[in-house]
């Protein structure tokens, strides 16, 4: 893929039966307990990695779509028909935003009213996926002024199943753009559940996770905030020091798409 921090300019798929080689080396060199899937560049790749997860049904997965409006429709159309058709089956949670995930599973939606968390577990359900974690669900405006003097707007992130919402966040929305927020999010709720968490315990653990590395988020050039996962091993700040040069503080946990996020760091939360 070529990117900076800005935008997406084009992407190389890498073949496709060289991430299938690639993959079964490294399995054959150590055991899997979890497995997260991103962007996997094309169909085609999108098939073989199917077909590797087909050989591990008991392991986990956590599976993320980003926005992908910047890919060709001709590309991206055989795309995300290869993901609902071969990744879903075998996805234990899909994380997404919540426009990202209505476009996904619910093309034909036209009603004024934003479709719930649960009406997209259900649409996920019927190709097989057992729960959704929806992230940037906007919240009717508070009374309320945020920091900026505007009225207070919030948004939710809802872990979903067909049969209704298990748990979430809510969180104080700015308007700051990250990247690689989605990835981060999916990528520690995979390595939770690799470790054995239960799934609504894993799902506070990593939006927690993502709330600390975007309020030490970082933004090394002219376009978005860069998530810090190595946020723990810095030395506390001392009296005195300036921030780093990242979001202000008082901010928000965003939608969680590429690129990536709306919002800022350091969330108040709201239960």
């Amino acid at each position: 893929m070529l990117r900076d921090t800005a935008e997406i300019f084009d992407h190389h798929p890498i073949d496709a039966d060289m991430v299938a080689e690639q993959a079964r080396n490294v399995l054959e060199d150590i055991t899997v307990a979890g497995w997260k899937v991103g962007f996997l560049g094309s169909a085609e790749a999108v098939s073989a990695v199917a077909e590797i997860l087909s050989d591990y049904p008991d392991v986990p997965l956590v599976s993320y779509l980003p926005n992908l409006g910047w890919l060709d429709d001709d590309q991206a159309q055989p795309y995300l028909e290869a993901f609902r058709e071969l990744i879903l089956p075998a996805t234990e949670v899909l994380v997404g935003n919540h426009k990202t995930l209505t476009d996904f599973l619910l093309p034909d939606w036209d009603s004024e009213r934003p479709a719930s968390a649960r009406e997209l577990a259900v649409a996920a359900g019927e190709r097989g996926t057992r729960f959704v974690l929806v992230t940037g669900i906007l919240l009717p405006t508070k009374g309320g002024k945020g920091s900026a003097g505007a009225p207070e707007q919030f948004i939710d992130n809802v872990l979903a199943s067909p049969q209704g919402a298990l748990t979430g966040e809510k969180f104080e929305m700015f308007e700051t753009s990250f990247v690689g927020a989605g990835d981060t999010l999916s990528a520690a709720l995979a390595a939770l559940l690799a470790a054995g968490a239960e799934l609504q315990a894993a799902v506070g653990e990593a939006l927690a996770f993502m709330d600390q590395t975007l309020d030490s988020g970082f933004r090394p050039g002219m376009g978005g905030v860069v998530p810090d996962r190595f946020f723990w091993a810095m030395p506390p700040a001392e009296d005195g020091d300036a921030p780093p040069d990242g979001p202000p503080e008082g901010s928000t946990l965003p939608d969680t798409d590429t690129p990536d996020t709306k919002g800022k760091p350091a969330p108040r939360r709201v239960h």
